[in-house]
């Protein structure tokens, strides 16, 4: 009998004896950030860190350099007078100013990322719900526009800002969304909280970033002021497209003989067309419902055939302030690129880039 114990006691000893990386580990695979690819699924076998031996060890120091150098990136677009997009542009042919200095632009490149867009609209009941019911009504135009690899979300705003579907590359998800909204809760469209709010979620976002907001571009109760708006806005990397819904409001209230808002949406056409123009993107103000599908067909084409240019501020930039950037297009010798149609004639031409960037303040030490 004691031997038997003996044998057993000698047996669980040997099983606790056997070291535990022995056993495999098994890691599990990272989610993404949206807007990039999805994430694989397959489990991958961690690496172990790489722990120097003593004599490979580097000498220490009792000084440290930092040495924080910003960079500022435009996604730029170049289109004729007639819309057409200009194709095939090369470094070479693009002159960057900050503030009428010009820059060594240091990386080039067309992006071809897939497109990672928010659906902002006004679902206010204002208007009696007029605007709720077009930006409902239009904005299923946009999807026959993207691919299947592009990333989509909606929200909806009128006092509050809401999330109705995250970013998803289903665009049905956010099709059948869109014909579930079926009646606004407030009068109320808070514009310049919306877009603040949208555009600070989108900083960790990864992809080609961009709005597309249905909105009137009335303001009626936001926190925030058109000032602060702005100042947001610019600090951002996001270019906004606005498709305005006044136009069809006024043209009703000139058909039935009243003419006292007119100058309200006015200066909300002029807001949006200012939220574009800032942040790189476009404004259109359409009257009919024929007009829809063009204007998404350039939204997708705008943000298909970017070049994202990078350069380093000359000046340092960490002044605090707002710098105004311009983005040129240069022949080889230096001056204006001549763009010609098929007939040879000359055609005009419109570059669509942010107009600036926010400098960051300076630090201690710098």
């Amino acid at each position: 009998m004691r031997r038997i114990t003996s044998l057993l006691f000698t047996a669980l000893a040997a099983f606790l004896i056997v070291p535990l990386s022995g056993r495999p580990a098994l890691a599990q695979a990272p989610t993404g950030p949206q807007g990039g690819s999805p994430p694989s699924q397959q489990q991958q076998k961690p690496t172990p860190p790489q722990t120097p031996a003593p004599s490979q060890q580097p000498p220490s120091s009792d000084i440290s350099i930092s040495v924080d150098v910003p960079v500022v990136t435009l996604d730029v677009v170049a289109a004729t007078q007639h819309g057409d997009l200009i194709p095939n542009l090369k470094k070479e042919n693009f002159r960057v100013l900050d503030e009428g200095v010009p820059q060594a632009i240091t990386n080039f490149a067309p992006t071809d990322a897939p497109i990672t867009m928010v659906v902002l609209m006004q679902f206010s009941g204002n208007a009696y719900g007029w605007f709720a019911a077009y930006a409902r009504y239009w904005a299923d135009a946009l999807f026959p526009n993207l691919q299947q690899k592009d990333w989509v979300a909606l929200e909806t705003f009128d006092m509050k800002t809401r999330i109705e579907v995250d970013f998803t590359q289903d665009k049905d998800e956010v099709r059948n969304a869109i014909y579930h909204l079926y009646f606004p809760g407030f009068s109320e469209s808070n514009v310049f909280d919306a877009l603040i709010e949208t555009t600070e979620r989108l900083k960790d976002v990864k992809g080609k970033k961009s709005i597309l907001l249905l909105a009137s571009g009335v303001d009626t109760f936001s926190k925030h002021t058109l000032d602060q708006t702005m100042k947001a806005l610019r600090g951002s990397d996001v270019p906004i497209f606005c498709v305005g819904l006044g136009k069809t409001w006024t043209n009703y209230l000139e058909t039935h003989g009243s003419f006292g808002a007119h100058m309200d949406y006015l200066q909300a056409e002029n807001q949006l067309r200012t939220f574009a123009q800032e942040t790189g993107g476009f404004a259109w103000f359409p009257q009919f419902d024929g007009e829809i599908p063009d204007i998404f067909r350039s939204v997708a084409a705008f943000l298909r055939h970017q070049y994202s240019l990078s350069f380093t501020p000359s000046g340092g930039a960490k002044d605090g302030k707002f710098h105004k950037v311009k983005v040129e297009l240069v022949a080889p010798d230096g001056g204006p690129l001549t763009i010609q149609d098929q007939k040879g004639k000359k055609l005009k031409y419109q570059v669509y880039a942010r107009e600036g960037y926010q400098a960051s303040k300076p630090g201690v030490g710098d």
